[in-house]
């Protein structure tokens, strides 16, 4: 009878611990949930940019050259090629595709050139060289250049794989979220 009782006394704390761990991890992750939801916290995982924990925070004033952006990209043709491909995170904005870190180096009204390089009004952009090729093998198009359409932005990232405006265009300026702020970061 005591061997019962000590299995049943076992169970019972076995499944007492299994609660609690349970309830730790939902904790944790609704904590998580919770801070990207009102915090505007997000976590980077591409070499885009540093990877580590980033926030949002709310433009209060007109896209600027040289800003660091969340934006969520439009659902297109190009961008849900681009999922496929693997170029897009899976995330929150529209089409379930993450927001992207890039920088503004454009603004509408500039002019976009695409060759070797990218050049904006005449002025070569650094490491802004194209791949031909995708990690995969596959042939990249680039975006053929022209005039920035009104309410919209030119997108870069100094890392020669991401995939930014040099391939998908100006984005419309509609689906920036914010300002990207690091709050722990490493850049390797």
């Amino acid at each position: 009878m005591k061997t019962s009782v000590f299995a049943f006394g076992t169970r019972r704390a076995q499944r007492t611990h299994a609660i609690v761990l349970l309830a730790l991890a939902a904790s944790i992750v609704g904590g998580g949930v919770a801070a990207a939801i009102v915090g505007g916290f997000r976590i980077n995982l591409t070499p885009s940019e540093p990877l580590g924990l980033w926030r949002i925070v709310v433009l209060d004033r007109p896209v600027s050259l040289g800003d660091l952006v969340f934006i969520c990209p439009p659902q297109t043709t190009v961008m849900r090629e681009a999922r496929e491909r693997g170029y897009l995170r899976y995330g929150t904005c529209p089409g379930g595709v993450a927001p992207l870190i890039k920088t503004v180096v454009a603004v509408a009204g500039q002019h976009v050139e695409i060759g070797a390089v990218v050049t904006i009004d005449g002025r070569p952009i650094a490491f802004s060289d194209l791949a031909e090729r995708d990690g995969n093998g596959r042939p990249m198009e680039s975006f053929p250049g022209g005039i920035v359409p009104d309410e919209s932005v030119f997108l870069h990232s100094p890392f020669r794989g991401s995939y930014d405006s040099r391939y998908f265009g100006p984005l419309p300026a509609s689906g920036i979220l914010g300002l990207a702020q690091p709050v722990f970061t490493y850049a390797p």
